[in-house]
């Protein structure tokens, strides 16, 4: 498992934390199963403090990500297709928003962004 913190980031640590196993998770990096670090590895990896690395597995399994099993550690959960397609819309999402307002920015009006969207489907999936 691969987590880089960025101390410049708006983001608290905790959440980088989150996030980056959240994405290796959604991703397959991270199989269903598989067993995660200790808290107190983590942190020590990490170089942060077990609150935060704690906070970071709480939250995770809050959302479904991984599950605690007492005494043998943190696994990665069986993923609700649901929730996974959810997270990618949300990203979907995010990244539409940056693309309108840069088209705002750059005058391109809404029947060209449909265009050249359209034009990117068609080449992507011929």
């Amino acid at each position: 498992m691969n987590i880089q913190i960025n101390n410049s980031s708006d983001d608290p640590i905790y959440l980088q934390i989150k996030n980056q196993i959240k994405a290796q998770i959604i991703s397959g990096e991270l199989k269903v199963g598989e067993q995660l670090p200790s808290i107190r590895f983590l942190a020590k990896e990490l170089r942060v403090s077990m609150i935060t690395a704690k906070r970071a597995f709480d939250e995770l399994e809050l959302d479904g990500f991984i599950n605690s099993v007492q005494g043998k550690g943190n696994f990665v959960a069986v993923q609700n297709k649901e929730l996974i397609r959810e997270e990618y819309l949300k990203q979907i999402e995010s990244k539409l928003q940056d693309i309108v307002e840069l088209s705002a920015i750059a005058g391109v009006s809404n029947d060209e962004l449909v265009e050249m969207f359209s034009s990117y489907m068609e080449g992507k999936y011929e």
